[in-house]
């Protein structure tokens, strides 16, 4: 299979790509042409099909697709010029050659996140997470789930690979400055994506859900914790209302502000080291993502929204 990420500018491409967008618009001149976004596990690149003729066969978003083109460059980023389109039979591909992984082992990296589970001295807080990553079809969702539809740890792995970094981070910072509650920053930071697993769709789809467009991960998440305390207080384990309330606090408040879409701004010492350390990790994967996009060779790689700076590489 020819990878994405091997593309080269002016060569040839028949090959099959999951087509993740669809766009139908019309130039300047009045003529429909298709916009799309095709994917493997490399990455992803724009298409353009300019031409709607017979060559280009009946297909939908989400959809393996054939596809004829030819390599171009444009505002210099790599895109596809397609000639001709025919939609894939189910033997034709495999899907894991579709579906962005992380670079490191899931078991690893959950047997990291365990080991830290097990550190926790607060039996309340021990018990919730136990009671999350002991439910096996959550520890599967969260463990092959994306952190992101896209911008940062978009990949199968992406939600636990950015949960672990976020924890580490905020156990080392703990470490550091004792008046910080340890064991509720650290359950915070891994509790503070899981409500990604019903905002986002399961891969190759990565897209928001109607609950992820209605209500978005900060709010499920923190229904998820209260309803599993609920759970725990039934089973009769001691959660007290005060220590419920602070680590929904630092749930709703990780984005740090209200722009962000937190419903909360940080009160707590342990909601502001959580949301520092979520922006830290996610722009540092941000921009790790974009100098590891082979598309882009030179040294300056242009106006970056996110960091809004004309962004370059490291040369020392």
């Amino acid at each position: 299979m020819k990878y994405i990420n091997t593309f080269l500018e002016g060569e040839q491409i028949s090959d099959i790509y999951y087509c993740k967008q669809k766009t139908q618009a019309t130039t300047k001149a009045g003529k429909s042409y298709y916009s799309l976004i095709l994917q493997d596990k490399t990455g992803s690149v724009d298409a353009k099909v300019w031409e709607l003729s017979n060559a280009i066969e009946h297909f939908e978003v989400h959809d393996f697709i054939r596809v004829e083109a030819r390599v171009t460059s444009f505002n210099n980023q790599l895109q596809l010029n397609v000639s001709r389109i025919r939609r894939a039979e189910v033997n034709e591909y495999v899907l894991s050659d579709y579906m962005p992984c992380s670079e490191f082992s899931t078991d690893e990296m959950m047997h990291e996140l365990n080991k830290i589970i097990e550190g926790i001295t607060n039996e309340s807080l021990k018990a919730l997470l136990n009671s999350f990553f002991g439910d096996k079809a959550f520890l599967n969702a969260f463990v092959n789930h994306s952190a992101a539809k896209s911008i940062h740890h978009g990949f199968v792995g992406g939600l636990l690979q950015h949960t672990l970094a976020v924890t580490k981070i905020c156990r080392f910072i703990a470490s550091s400055y004792p008046i910080i509650n340890k064991d509720l920053l650290i359950t915070s930071a891994i509790c503070h994506d899981i409500g990604k697993v019903e905002e986002i769709a399961d891969f190759p789809v990565n897209d928001y859900t109607d609950a992820g467009n209605l209500m978005g991960h900060i709010v499920i998440g923190a229904m998820m914790i209260r309803d599993k305390i609920r759970e725990l207080r039934e089973a009769g384990i001691d959660f007290s209302d005060v220590l419920e309330g602070e680590l929904i606090h630092c749930i709703l408040a990780h984005h740090g502000e209200l722009e962000y879409g937190s419903p909360k701004k940080p009160a707590l010492i342990e909601a502001v080291v959580l949301s520092m350390a979520d922006n830290m990790d996610a722009k540092i994967e941000s921009f790790t993502e974009i100098l590891n996009d082979t598309g882009n060779s030179s040294e300056w790689l242009g106006f970056n929204r996110q960091f809004e700076a004309n962004i370059r590489k490291t040369l020392s």
